[in-house]
């Protein structure tokens, strides 16, 4: 099975096709954390659960969700994934409502928020972005 953290750039260019500009938008997010996060070893810093590091993601993330006119508007942890492959199991559900798909890529883009990414990066063994309109 392949992990899926980052977007790609067929991703990238796919987004901005099928999604039209000015169109507000909101972004499902399925998360499984690993068990203990994944830093590179030139941070030093403490040993954490994926859980752990993904709080200081979200923690961080706040004035970046604000500067591109988003907000997070329901999050919970998941249970069971009802209908689902046996292997596919998450930890956490988000639904993050953006302006506009440019709103979002304008926020990814800003060397401010991706300095902060080390955390979302270190905390995920697998994600799921799903963009809704």
């Amino acid at each position: 099975m392949m992990r899926s953290i980052e977007p790609t750039s067929d991703s990238v260019k796919d987004l901005m096709s099928k999604v039209p500009a000015g169109v507000p938008l909101v972004m499902l997010n399925l998360l499984r954390f690993r068990e203990r996060a994944d830093y590179p070893a030139e941070l030093a810093l403490a040993p954490c659960s994926g859980r752990d590091a993904y709080a200081a993601y979200k923690r961080n993330i706040k004035p970046h969700l604000a500067n591109a006119g988003a907000r997070v508007i329901w999050e919970a942890q998941a249970k069971h994934a009802f209908v689902a492959p046996p292997h596919e199991k998450w930890d956490e559900v988000l639904l993050v409502a953006y302006p506009s798909r440019d709103a979002f890529m304008a926020m990814l883009r800003s060397p401010d928020y991706q300095a902060i990414t080390m955390h979302r990066t270190a905390a995920l063994a697998d994600a799921r972005l799903v963009v809704t309109v």
